[in-house]
């Protein structure tokens, strides 16, 4: 299954990474850092877009042959985007942390950094890097581990982005502390989209929480239907990067 490779490499990759430098250490580098930014005043409201740099996906293959990732982000910033996704996982999505930092040195931009987060030494190397929020998947954070990371992340001035598919994850985001919850319709498994999962699963969501919706938005009808719903914000990334122009495929999604 590809979540357990990808879950696998994950592991051996922070093995490497802890014998370079320690999370003492790394802690006090980030501290050094980047100052986080205020997520949920960026994503409060409607039709707030996190739009996304992503190279390629495992359903997809390489999406963007021309990748550029700070002049996407430019062109996301200047099209009005409330904040940017980072893809970091380098193996099937192609993705790189220095991206981030780049990323992070040449916009003003609230950041995402989009991975499979597993141990709380990768949220600190996402502050060190310039994040402001840090993706993390209830299907693989299982027990304790969810609200673990949830409250780490908080400990460091940064907010967590808590990705539910089901009522059962979406109870353990509630419960683990989740201020913003995103309801990904596709399933990591199959790799296959439900989009009525936002209308099944919304109800359950208290209002002071924000909501995310993922995946399979490509459209301003999609977005004005799910808005209705509730939905704060929309995480995009293969529609934006699929399009000639990311940054006017975000203007016009959002009607400018």
């Amino acid at each position: 299954m590809i979540l357990d490779n990808i879950l696998s490499k994950v592991k051996a990759r922070i093995k490497e990474q802890k014998e370079t430098m320690s999370l003492d250490y790394l802690q006090r580098a980030m501290l050094g850092a980047y100052e986080p930014r205020n997520v949920i005043e960026a994503l409060s409201g409607r039709y707030n877009i996190i739009a996304e740099i992503k190279k390629a996906s495992p359903s997809r293959g390489v999406i963007c042959e021309d990748f550029h990732p700070l002049n996407i982000a430019q062109e996301y910033e200047k099209a009005g985007a409330s904040a940017i996704s980072v893809l970091t996982e380098p193996y099937y999505f192609q993705g790189d942390i220095e991206y981030l930092g780049t990323i992070r040195r040449f916009t003003n931009s609230i950041l995402l950094r989009k991975d499979f987060l597993i141990d709380p030494y990768q949220i600190a190397r996402a502050r060190l890097y310039g994040a402001d929020f840090v993706l993390l998947i209830a299907r693989i954070l299982k027990g304790e581990a969810l609200k673990e990371m949830i409250s780490y992340a908080k400990s460091i001035k940064m907010q967590a982005l808590v990705e539910v598919h089901n009522e059962a994850e979406l109870g353990a985001a509630l419960d683990g502390g989740a201020d913003i919850i995103g309801i990904n319709h596709r399933d990591l498994d199959t790799l296959t989209i439900d989009m009525s999962l936002t209308q099944r699963l919304i109800g359950m969501i208290p209002r002071d929480k924000i909501i995310v919706a993922e995946s399979g938005i490509n459209s301003r009808a999609v977005m004005d239907s799910l808005n209705a719903m509730g939905v704060n914000a929309f995480l995009i990334g293969e529609y934006f990067m699929q399009a000639n122009s990311p940054g006017q495929a975000l203007k016009e999604l959002l009607g400018r």
